[in-house]
């Protein structure tokens, strides 16, 4: 049979998702300083809700030490609790599942006083057995939050740079002990930290992972042989899915010989108990009939998400397709962006009015 948007799909965790739609953690900028719920996010998202079968937080930091942006939501400490307790409700209200993104910044949380990497950089120091180990506690103590304020579910965020994938690189990794080296050993401290997630949060409660496959816009040491390892002992811990952040979610791996798509690749290597979800350049109905063609068993949407906040129920028209760029603030306004989320969007090449030119 083949795969429609609009099928229900089934998670390990027995959840039911009303769709084959998520939207993406999106980076918002529009938290309170002290990273609890501000009501501009909290409307951004509910604008999504029943209409995406997935709403997902932008990512969420777990520790001061691993804050990397003003406006960034936290889930660092029971002051956090209110606001992501009353963002939860809503979105499970409206029917959609609901996913908070975990997230520490390694040697990119600029706001930290004491950033951490896999080895020292000019921005970091090398993390030490004790870091670590706090690390894993911040994320079973978010994912543990998470679970009280009533989400359905978490996903690390090991993708994109962020301190996990700063481990799992074979360029950034220098290391030489158990967290060095081999790629059993370079993804040591995701694939500890989701299971000792999975220990302390109830079965029902759904863990996922984000994960960068292969290599997208420059060289980073990100391979596809070491992604399907990863996705294999992802897979081995009982998470529902994997999330891929791929450049184009229906190509291959930009840098390698294998030109069959990285979801096709991914796909074969892992049970199909586990879900696969990719983003990467997802706008209409040939773009998702493309990408679930390739195994794909939900689509991700960034862009699409913004300009669109029922995008699901559009996307099943062939003759659909987005508003052309730039995007006005009267445009976005209309789909629950706020101001300051417009402002952040200006730093895009072309993609709303006022802000950086089409390059």
């Amino acid at each position: 049979m083949v795969k429609q948007i609009t099928d229900e799909i089934e998670l390990s965790s027995g959840h039911i998702l009303s769709n084959r739609a998520a939207l993406a953690p999106l980076t918002n900028k529009q938290s309170n300083l002290d990273g609890t719920l501000h009501d501009d996010e909290y409307h951004w998202l509910l604008a999504r809700s029943g209409h995406f079968g997935i709403v997902e937080t932008c990512a969420a930091y777990v520790s001061a030490q691993g804050k990397a942006w003003e406006g960034q939501l936290g889930i660092a400490n029971n002051s956090h609790l209110e606001g992501l307790t009353k963002l939860a409700t809503g979105i499970n209200q409206k029917g959609s599942f609901s996913l908070i993104q975990l997230y520490h910044g390694g040697d990119r949380a600029v706001l930290s006083t004491d950033p951490i990497t896999s080895s020292a950089t000019d921005f970091a120091r090398e993390a030490t057995y004790e870091d670590l180990e706090s690390v894993k506690r911040d994320f079973v103590q978010a994912a543990k939050r998470a679970e009280q304020a009533g989400f359905n579910g978490v996903e690390v965020h090991g993708a994109n740079g962020y301190l996990f994938t700063q481990f799992i690189s074979r360029t950034l990794n220098l290391r030489s002990d158990e967290y060095g080296g081999s790629v059993e050993n370079r993804s040591r401290l995701l694939v500890d930290t989701v299971r000792q997630i999975k220990e302390e949060v109830n079965s029902s409660f759904s863990v996922n992972v984000r994960i960068s496959p292969v290599d997208t816009w420059s060289r980073s040491g990100l391979i596809l042989e070491d992604a399907i390892q990863i996705s294999k002992r992802l897979a081995g811990e009982g998470i529902d899915m994997i999330h891929l952040s791929l450049r184009d979610a229906s190509g291959p791996a930009p840098f390698e010989a294998d030109t069959r798509s990285v979801v096709e690749i991914i796909r074969e290597s892992v049970s199909t108990d586990v879900k696969i979800v990719a983003a990467g350049g997802i706008k209409n109905y040939t773009d998702v009939s493309k990408a679930l063609a390739t195994g794909l068993d939900i689509v991700s949407v960034g862009r699409a998400g913004i300009v669109q906040a029922d995008w699901p129920f559009h996307v099943q028209d062939p003759n659909f397709d987005l508003p052309t760029i730039p995007w006005s603030q009267e445009l976005l306004s209309s789909q629950a962006v706020s101001p300051r989320f417009y402002e952040y969007l200006k730093k895009f090449s072309g993609l709303v009015e006022g802000g950086n030119p089409l390059r």
